[in-house]
């Protein structure tokens, strides 16, 4: 088991926000967590980051990471990208990449992840020296998902990716995130509020409301569930 959370509980001053969460994700699998806003999603995806106050447990690869600080599980190759992109608006598109990798030190692989992302998203390439402030939103979410890239993580956390984002390049990104995936073996934990889009490319699935876990299982069996799908997919 890569991850695994036992009865997390997260706290924003003394207001409680999660009641021991329980969840896990295996090495090379995508995780969606579905709920409504303020349903702590976002919460769940900072807490593993370790930018909340925590109860409960939180194990990466079999150790225990609760309590480290944000740049410690950085380190052992945990990339959170964050809703609202939170790319450095006036330094460019490379720059931004760059910055991605800033705990780095092997410039060569440095160089050649660089290429990897532009691989990943060629529009990136033809903007690599326009200011990042300058890109459309779609642009600078696949910003975002590469400068994540750039510290070769072994999870990405992914809050809300298609936000703002027209429903083409909606496709195209999570057709992107699914290639990462596949052919790089990153694990995704995503938090989404397209959850026909999230199911579809998920393994797994959890279902969050008012800070607790009401349902998990498969992908496949959330989508077949009658309260899912009348409350998120709409059908």
């Amino acid at each position: 088991m890569m991850l695994e959370a036992r009865g997390l509980a997260a706290f924003y001053g003394e207001n409680q926000v999660l009641y021991g969460l329980d969840f896990a994700l295996d090495e090379g699998n995508i995780v969606t967590l579905l709920g409504a806003n303020g349903a702590g999603k976002t919460t769940t995806l900072r807490a593993l980051c370790g930018m909340v106050r925590l109860g409960g447990e939180i194990r990466f690869d079999g150790k225990s990471i609760t309590g480290r600080a944000t740049e410690d599980i950085v380190r052992l190759g945990i990339a959170h990208v964050p809703e609202g992109r939170g790319t450095f608006l006036r330094v460019t598109v490379e720059e931004n990449l760059q910055l991605g990798a800033m705990t780095r030190r092997d410039r060569a692989g440095i160089a050649a992840d660089i290429d990897r992302v532009y691989e990943h998203f060629p529009r990136l390439r033809e903007r690599r020296d326009q200011q990042a402030g300058t890109l459309s939103g779609g642009e600078q979410q696949m910003l975002a998902v590469g400068r994540a890239l750039m510290l070769r993580p072994r999870l990405m956390l992914l809050d809300e990716p298609s936000f703002g984002l027209a429903p083409l390049l909606v496709r195209e990104l999570f057709g992107i995130l699914r290639a990462i995936n596949e052919r790089e073996g990153v694990s995704m934990m995503l938090v989404e509020q397209n959850a026909a889009m999230a199911l579809d490319l998920a393994d797994h699935a959890y279902l969050i409301e008012t800070g607790r876990v009401v349902l998990s299982g498969t992908a496949d069996a959330l989508k077949r569930d009658d309260s899912v799908r009348k409350s998120y997919l709409g059908y």
